[in-house]
């Protein structure tokens, strides 16, 4: 309003009222809030109890028995067997050692190759051995020319002796010269094969086939009888494999084996360190007859084929399975399978207790029961005692299983047969 100007009362009765209006609006949000804010909680704790219509969602049953698969204890056919560790040994070593002192001129092998018997290895040098034998044999020729003499000598003086001019003492000593004259030939005539043997060593031969070694000492050095091996064959077809086994496991193998063919009663087989089932088998042949003081063992030993491998080349490194010193896995088998209560390898659980398994009797309830086992097979546990044929036991899902539990069995192999669900509410 301009200065100066009066209102008139209406203007100052409408300015009156809107000021009143104002403060009952300031006035009423003031005194309102707290008193919204005191009715939440009995709003929030209505909306809590007031039923909510959702749809019912159905409980499911209870679970069925645990589903395993099981077999029977029966009496199979069952090739007993025993392991043991062994090694691989060549039937034939020889080391090869020079017999004269020389050089050495010649070296005619290949070294890790093979030899067959007579294949010259080594030549000597052979020039000084060559003159000892030609001195020789001139002493052998010088001794028999004597020989012949004194032999003329004997004859006449024989002759005369049925004469007035022959004299007794003369045949004698006649013979006595005939006879030294011969044992000097044979005295030099041994000297020459000594001498021809001498030159013989200088060539060195293979005495037996086989792989030989590397060489020792190379040509140009001199070897002497000392010098000790300058190189090693070894024979490779076939071989022995030797294994210790303890006194205690030596006692059953024979009980058990004696009335059926003894060695000839049992087979050998092999496994590759690598792993691999070797396809040759192998026979006893030998029973040391000492027991070792230090291991209290029996060591046995088979012989078994080592052919060259298929589609290997003779001769190369690696042509054949077995080496000379190879350690081996060897599996004592019986030719003949006998039969015995057997249940799957894969049914035996143990413990600190021992072995057992889990028995599946009436109502499909489980029990624990402690077994005694027999000469197993890796597939096949042989059972000596706990079990009796045609009871059941458990294979898979073994680790579903307590003592007393219902379990839903069916035959390894066959699905099992699914129990009844119980209805959803």
């Amino acid at each position: 309003m301009p200065p100066g100007v009066q209102p008139s009362p209406g203007c100052a009765a409408m300015r009156q009222a809107h000021l009143r209006y104002a403060y009952a609006v300031r006035t009423t949000k003031v005194t309102t809030m707290p008193h919204r804010l005191a009715l939440l909680p009995a709003v929030i704790t209505i909306a809590l109890l007031a039923p909510i219509n959702t749809p019912a969602v159905a409980q499911p049953g209870p679970p069925g028995p645990p589903a395993v698969g099981v077999a029977q204890a029966q009496k199979r056919p069952v090739i007993e067997s025993s392991e043991f560790v062994g090694r691989i040994q060549a039937v034939s070593r020889v080391d090869l050692v020079p017999r004269v002192t020389a050089f050495i001129q010649e070296r005619r092998f290949t070294e890790g190759g093979d030899v067959r018997t007579g294949d010259l290895l080594y030549r000597l040098e052979r020039a000084p051995f060559e003159a000892q034998v030609a001195a020789q044999a001139s002493s052998v020729a010088q001794a028999n020319a004597v020989l012949q003499g004194s032999s003329l000598t004997l004859g006449r003086a024989e002759a005369l002796l049925n004469t007035p001019a022959g004299q007794r003492s003369r045949v004698d000593d006649a013979l006595s010269t005939q006879r030294s004259q011969a044992a000097q030939l044979a005295g030099a005539q041994a000297q020459l094969r000594v001498a021809q043997i001498n030159l013989d060593y200088t060539e060195i031969k293979a005495p037996i086939d086989g792989k030989i070694s590397r060489t020792s000492v190379t040509e140009g050095n001199v070897v002497t009888p000392s010098s000790g091996t300058l190189a090693t064959i070894v024979s490779q077809d076939p071989m022995y494999v030797l294994f210790p086994v303890s006194v205690r496991t030596a006692i059953d193998l024979r009980d058990r084996y004696a009335e059926k063919g003894g060695f000839a009663a049992v087979t050998i087989k092999l496994r590759l360190p690598n792993g691999k089932l070797y396809d040759q088998s192998g026979k006893l042949d030998y029973a040391d007859p000492t027991v070792a003081a230090n291991t209290d063992t029996l060591t046995l030993r088979a012989r078994i084929p080592n052919p060259v491998r298929a589609g290997a080349k003779a001769g190369e490194p690696g042509d054949r399975e077995l080496s000379d010193g190879q350690f081996v896995t060897v599996t004592l088998e019986g030719v003949a399978p006998v039969v015995q209560l057997a249940i799957p390898r894969t049914a035996v659980l143990s413990d600190q207790q021992g072995s057992y398994v889990w028995v599946v009797g009436d109502g499909n309830k489980v029990e624990q029961r402690r077994i005694q086992l027999g000469q197993s097979t890796p597939d096949q546990a042989i059972i000596a005692g706990g079990l009796k044929e045609g009871e059941t036991v458990v294979v898979d899902g073994v680790q579903r299983v307590r003592a007393g539990a219902v379990v839903n069995p069916a035959p390894i192999g066959a699905g099992p047969t699914m129990p009844p669900q119980a209805p959803r509410t």
